[in-house]
């Protein structure tokens, strides 16, 4: 099996057309990219806020709760309920963009929530002391210390969401998920085990670019990394000796 998912990816076949892995993987990438931009887009303001202000915390519960939604069930619910007030691709589109939503907002907001509060209370009353406003204190102190947890809770929500997005071809729409529904629907099974290393690979990918990312923004000095340095580039002189 593992010979013919190999012969299947390497075919010439597979990477042409409209049904080939580039179209295929950049229909995936769109739909990843868009309900990424819409869950950040709610969970990043309203995790930030419920972080600096302290009311609303059971909103995080809440959406932690959604975890449990099956979201293939959900899928399909939306599709027919919605459907038949849409017209064109928007009827499939827009229940399966609702539905990864859903998904991908729980991590998010948990980790722009527990980033804005775990800053310590002495750097909040430090920045206070030299003048600065609340909203100040959010943008150059909070949300800096933040990063950590806020990227980590971007990157499970990419993970989670490129694994899923299969979903998408459930209810006629593009992506790698075509290669594993209709691999199943054919009994091609090389397809469908491409398609789903393909899956893999990209999630893969996708984070290492998260990790790279995250690497660049964050401070070195609330990773460690500042202060490994710093003893590096001046190493502590046991007591009794002598720098030379």
């Amino acid at each position: 099996m593992i010979g013919a998912i190999w012969t299947w990816l390497t075919s010439t076949s597979s990477w042409s057309g409209d049904d080939g892995i580039p179209h295929r993987l950049l229909q995936h990438a769109g739909y990843s990219a868009l309900v990424l931009v819409v869950a950040a887009a709610i969970a990043v303001p309203l995790g930030v806020w419920i972080g600096h202000s302290g009311h609303g915390r059971s909103l995080v519960t809440v959406a932690n709760s959604l975890r449990a939604v099956p979201t293939l069930g959900l899928l399909f619910a939306l599709t027919l309920v919605l459907q038949p007030h849409l017209q064109g691709n928007t009827a499939f589109l827009l229940p399966c963009v609702i539905a990864l939503v859903l998904l991908a907002v729980p991590p998010i907001l948990s980790g722009a929530y527990a980033g804005v509060e775990a800053v310590d209370p002495a750097a909040r009353d430090a920045a206070k002391g030299v003048g600065m406003r609340p909203r100040e204190v959010l943008r150059h102190v909070e949300l800096p210390c933040a990063l950590p947890l806020l990227m980590s809770g971007l990157r499970s929500a990419a993970l989670q969401v490129i694994a899923t997005a299969t979903i998408a071809a459930y209810v006629g729409l593009g992506g790698l998920g075509r290669y594993l529904v209709d691999g199943i629907a054919t009994n091609d099974y090389p397809r469908t085990g491409g398609g789903a290393v393909l899956v893999a690979l990209f999630a893969l990918v996708a984070d290492i670019v998260g990790a790279l990312v995250q690497a660049r923004v964050v401070s070195p000095g609330l990773t460690g990394k500042g202060r490994r340095l710093a003893r590096v580039d001046h190493p502590t002189v046991p007591s009794g000796a002598t720098a030379s």
